[in-house]
């Protein structure tokens, strides 16, 4: 767990929250500290102005006057209980105060000195005391007409009260700060393991996948984007499978393709080796080991032609070349087939058609993979139609069967490689895909439509050579030698 999700949150963007809430917590403490402080300063202060005008018409009396009336005005003091008023002579002593118990002189007097220096005569100073009581003092120095100090009145206050409200108006900041800290903790928490619970069943699925086990799935929880990956999982689970069961499928139908050559090649040579046959039963023996190595030979250079397509190195000889002739000699290659399987093949060939540029041997391969099919698709007393006509920039060759016909769930994927739609026909199940391969390195393009019960057509586009091409890297390149499919 050191490097999980929530954890590497928790770390990062929790440390950070959690900094940006001390620092406010800071800031808003010296805010209240400030507010409640200045706002007793300035009841102090407007005491002191009131004392000001109060004492105004006696500048021009005696020190033994001033202090009179400071008596009076101590006496009469409204706020004794939230504040002490002391009364300070011309010498800076404290004379009286309105506690009623004698003034301490030892104690220092900061605002004192202050208000003297001052040419307001106004003089604060917040501190602690020799008996260890926190408070806040103002002193107000009155003068008379020359300026000569006549003595001043000091107000002092206990900053303990406001000290606790301060105290606990920052231990409310802290503990909503916590509240704040847990509330975003189990939200996030929870928020989080909505996320890390699906992400931990993908990754617990994808192991199981690469085990090879391709029925996993995954239960979505949300549509949102874990429920997204959730689907996308699923689904690649589900296309696995699918490839797998047509790889099995592939190399079940490679195997039986390689099986039944190699058998018969295998039967009739013991027989051949054995003696005692008969000339006919010699040549005949020895028709069927080469149709049979020739069907061999054909098989291994189209999985040869699908590893380089696979890999992307197969290449084209491009050159000029009629098309008509390949097609036609396609066609031929077929014709003794159909008739010893008593199907029609039909060839419409057209007077001229303009030339192409490409590979012989691949457009050939292409023609026979597609008429091989057609045949072997096709029932007893049906029929396969060839055609091919210039249209527009393109020759197109049209290769038509009434045969059994492609089930509309499968004709979007026969295209793909492994896939066969009839399993019961042999074949490999690449021929299509490397079919589709090399028209689209012509330029070209492979269409199939097809009706089940009705029959299949393939239609083939490829640029005529007046038409501009494309440049492709694989025009020219590398010789590849791949012989005439027979």
């Amino acid at each position: 767990m050191k490097k999980s999700i929530m954890r590497r949150w928790l770390v990062n963007n929790l440390s950070v929250i959690v900094a940006v809430l001390v620092a406010l917590i800071v800031v808003l403490s010296n805010v209240i500290y400030a507010y409640v402080y200045n706002g007793i300063l300035q009841v102090l202060k407007g005491r002191s102005d009131e004392l000001t005008i109060m004492f105004s018409d006696y500048t021009d009396t005696s020190s033994a006057d001033f202090f009179l009336n400071a008596r009076t005005y101590v006496e009469n003091f409204p706020d004794k209980a939230s504040m002490e008023v002391s009364v300070i002579n011309s010498y800076g002593l404290s004379v009286m105060t309105s506690t009623g118990f004698a003034p301490d002189n030892t104690q220092e007097k900061p605002d004192y000195e202050q208000a003297r220096r001052s040419e307001e005569g106004f003089g604060t100073w917040t501190g602690t005391l020799s008996s260890g009581e926190k408070v806040m003092a103002v002193t107000r120095v009155l003068h008379d007409s020359s300026g000569a100090d006549i003595g001043a009145i000091r107000y002092v206050v206990s900053m303990d009260k406001a000290d606790r409200q301060i105290t606990t108006l920052i231990l409310a900041l802290v503990v909503g700060g916590l509240l704040v800290i847990g509330f975003v903790v189990l939200s996030s928490t929870f928020f989080l393991r909505s996320i890390v619970k699906p992400i931990r069943q993908v990754g617990a699925s994808a192991r199981r996948i690469a085990q090879g086990d391709f029925n996993v799935r995954i239960e979505k929880q949300s549509n949102d984007e874990v429920g997204y990956l959730c689907d996308a999982i699923n689904e690649m689970a589900s296309e696995l499978g699918a490839a797998e069961k047509m790889k099995n499928d592939f190399i079940s139908s490679v195997s039986h393709e390689l099986r039944t050559p190699l058998t018969a090649i295998k039967g009739w040579a013991e027989t051949l080796q054995s003696g005692g046959v008969t000339e006919e039963m010699n040549a005949r023996g020895m028709s069927v080991i080469i149709r049979e190595s020739e069907r061999l030979s054909g098989l291994v250079e189209e999985l040869l032609d699908f590893s380089r397509m696979q890999s992307g190195r197969m290449t084209l000889m491009m050159d000029k070349l009629d098309i008509l002739a390949e097609l036609g000699e396609a066609v031929y290659m077929f014709t003794e087939r159909a008739a010893a399987e008593h199907k029609e093949l039909i060839y419409e060939e057209p007077e001229m058609l303009p030339p192409v540029l490409g590979d012989i041997n691949r457009l050939r391969q292409v023609f026979v993979n597609i008429i091989d099919n057609a045949l072997k698709y096709t029932d007893e007393g049906g029929m396969v139609q060839v055609q091919a006509k210039e249209q527009g920039p393109d020759i197109v060759v049209m290769i038509t069967d009434n045969g059994c016909g492609i089930p509309a769930e499968h004709l979007p994927k026969v295209k793909q490689k492994f896939y066969k739609a009839n399993q019961t026909v042999r074949g490999s199940g690449i021929g299509l895909a490397l079919a589709d391969e090399i028209v689209a390195l012509h330029a070209g393009q492979l269409t199939i439509e097809s009706q089940e019960g009705v029959g299949t057509v393939v239609t083939i586009r490829l640029p005529a050579l007046h038409q501009e091409l494309p440049e492709t890297p694989l025009q020219g390149g590398n010789n590849d030698t791949h012989g005439e499919k027979k």
